[in-house]
């Protein structure tokens, strides 16, 4: 089981790293990584085990932010949220994307960062997606909203940016014609 003391943090060099592909057949290390990936945002949403293991709550995880540099994380929305998504994405890329930007009104967060950094966040609005499952069957999908703006704070993991490295220091609320704002915070 993952718990906070596993998770990096920003400073540590593997964050800035680019992560490999992972090969299929996936090897036990690999896949029991990315069950205990989606387990931790799992756990993290309980209020109970959140606050047994002193979890943070997150929606997303990647492998880097355990100090594994491969290209896998986590997902999981649950209806209490407004979503219901829960998924895996390995060696995950997206295809095409809107023009149409989107940004969380409250800003994001991250598992790996212990403080809070203002400032918008600009992605894209609506993505589509592949990715591999753990049998190593190729999946696409659509996202828009929430899971589309934290698939790309997990993708970025996977090429070693940090979400505050899109927010602009001198202007970190600026003007974002024609985006959609979605409100609350998220942590991934």
């Amino acid at each position: 089981m993952i718990l906070m003391k596993d998770i990096i943090r920003e400073g540590h060099p593997t964050l800035r790293k680019r992560a490999e592909d992972v090969p299929f057949p996936l090897s036990a290390e690999d896949r029991e990584l990315a069950e205990e990936l989606l387990e931790y945002v799992i756990n993290s949403q309980d209020d109970e085990l959140a606050e047994k293991y002193d979890l943070r709550p997150g929606v997303g995880i990647a492998a880097p932010q355990v100090n594994v540099a491969k290209r896998m994380f986590a997902l999981h929305f649950d209806e209490s949220i407004g979503e219901d998504l829960s998924m895996i994405a390995i060696n995950p890329r997206i295809v095409s994307h809107s023009v149409e930007r989107a940004y969380l009104a409250a800003g994001e967060g991250c598992l790996s960062v212990d403080r809070a950094v203002p400032g918008y966040v600009p992605r894209y609005a609506r993505i589509t997606i592949k990715a591999f499952n753990l049998d190593g069957e190729e999946f696409k999908m659509r996202l828009k909203g929430l899971p589309a703006i934290a698939f790309q704070h997990e993708m970025d993991h996977l090429n070693g940016v940090m979400f505050f490295d899109h927010i602009d220091a001198k202007n970190p609320f600026p003007q974002i014609d024609h985006a959609i704002v979605i409100g609350g915070d998220t942590e991934a």
